[in-house]
C-alpha cells in the first residue's frame, strides 16, 4: 500500500466532492493553438456562433442533469475580455484541495492562459468556501515547462499517489515538484495514440485514465513500454482498486475521460458522455455499475470541436 491520507476527523480522504465547478462559456469553439497537440479536436464548416449555440445547450443540459442528482454545481459564466474559446475545461488551470490550497498551473496555448481568473476564487469565498493559499506554478510559462491540472494529474487521494502521462502539456520535473508540494507518490509513463500511422503522445492523462474510490478505467493499449505498463498496474493493484481496461476505440470516444462524482446525501456516481456510454460493452457498464451509478450526457459539439468531455468540464471543489 501506498501511504493514506485522513481527514481532519480520522477519516480517510475522499475521492469524490460534490461541489463542482463549471464555466458556463459565452464563445466556445475550435483552437487552433491546442489542436496542434490535441488529436480529438475536429474542423468542419459550422460557423463559430452555430458552434456556441449547441455547446452552451449542451452545457446547460448537463448542469441540469447533475443538478437534479443532488450534485452542487457552481456555474460561472466566462467573460467576454479575451478570447478563450476553452474556458469550458477549467481543471487545466486550477485545481482546490483539501486542505484549503488551490493550485494555477502553467498552460501550454497562449490564448488559454487567460481562462485563469481571480475573480473565482472571490466568487468561491463568498459562498463560504475558505482558501488558506495558493501554489502558483504559472511562471514555469517562461520556461515552456507545462502542467496543466487534473487534465495532467490523475490523483488518488486516499492514497496519495498521482498518476501522469508525460507530453507537451505534462512536464516530468514539474510533475514531480507537485507530488512533492502536495505529498504525492508519483507515477509517470509515456502514453502513446495512433495518428495517421504514427504514434504520437496523448495531450492529457484524463483521457486515458479515470481513478474513482475503488476502481480505475485505463487504456493501458496506449502504454507502448511495457515495463512502464506493469509499473502502473502494480501501483493500481496495491491500491486495492480494480481494473476496468478500455480499448484504444474506446478512448477515441471518450470512454477514458469519466469523473466519479457525489451528491450531498453521499450517493457515487460516475459521470461520462453518451459517446463514451455508447463505446463501453455490457460487461465494462455492469462492473462500472456496481460501484456508482453511471450519468451519461451527451456532448456532441463539445467533444468534437473542443478535443475534451465531461471530465474536463468539471473542477471539483475540495475545501
Amino acid at each position: 500500500m501506498f501511504n493514506t491520507a485522513f481527514d481532519e476527523k480520522g477519516g480517510l480522504m475522499k475521492q469524490t466532492t460534490h461541489n463542482i465547478l463549471m464555466i458556463e462559456p459565452v464563445a466556445f469553439g475550435f483552437n487552433d493553438q491546442t489542436a496542434v497537440n490535441n488529436y480529438f479536436q475536429q474542423k468542419d464548416g459550422l460557423s463559430g456562433a452555430e458552434i456556441q449555440h449547441l455547446a452552451l445547450k449542451e452545457f446547460k443540459g448537463m448542469v441540469e442533469t447533475l443538478t437534479s442528482k443532488g450534485i452542487e454545481i457552481i456555474v460561472v459564466p466566462d467573460t467576454q475580455v479575451s478570447h478563450t474559446p476553452d474556458s469550458i475545461f477549467p481543471n487545466n488551470w486550477i485545481s482546490f484541495h483539501e486542505d484549503g490550497r488551490v493550485a494555477l498551473y502553467p498552460m501550454y496555448a497562449e490564448n488559454r492562459r487567460a481562462e485563469r481568473r481571480s475573480d473565482i476564487l472571490d466568487i468561491l469565498g463568498s459562498q463560504g468556501f475558505k482558501t488558506t493559499c495558493i501554489v502558483d506554478y504559472t511562471a514555469y510559462e517562461n520556461q515552456n515547462c507545462f502542467l496543466e491540472g487534473t487534465g495532467s494529474i490523475i490523483p488518488d487521494r486516499a492514497n496519495r499517489v498521482a498518476y501522469a502521462a508525460l507530453s507537451d502539456r505534462t512536464n516530468r520535473d514539474l510533475f514531480l515538484q507537485f507530488c512533492k508540494d502536495f505529498n504525492y507518490s508519483a507515477i509517470y509513463f509515456a502514453a502513446n495514440q495512433s495518428v495517421n500511422g504514427k504514434r504520437l503522445p496523448i495531450y492529457h492523462t484524463n483521457v486515458m485514465m479515470c481513478v474513482g474510490d475503488k476502481f480505475v478505467v485505463i487504456c493501458l493499449d496506449t502504454i507502448d513500454n511495457l515495463e512502464e505498463r506493469e509499473t502502473v498496474v502494480s501501483a493500481i493493484i496495491r491500491t486495492c482498486k480494480e481494473i476496468i481496461e478500455i480499448t484504444e476505440a474506446q478512448m477515441h470516444c471518450f470512454a477514458g475521460n469519466m469523473l466519479q462524482v457525489e451528491n450531498k446525501a453521499g450517493a457515487r456516481f460516475l459521470i461520462m458522455s453518451q459517446s463514451a456510454y455508447n463505446s463501453l460493452t455490457g460487461l465494462q457498464i455492469s462492473r462500472l455499475n456496481s460501484f456508482n451509478e453511471i450519468i451519461p450526457i451527451a456532448i456532441p459539439t463539445i467533444e468534437k470541436y473542443g478535443g475534451g468531455s465531461v471530465r474536463c468540464m468539471m473542477a471539483e471543489v475540495f475545501l
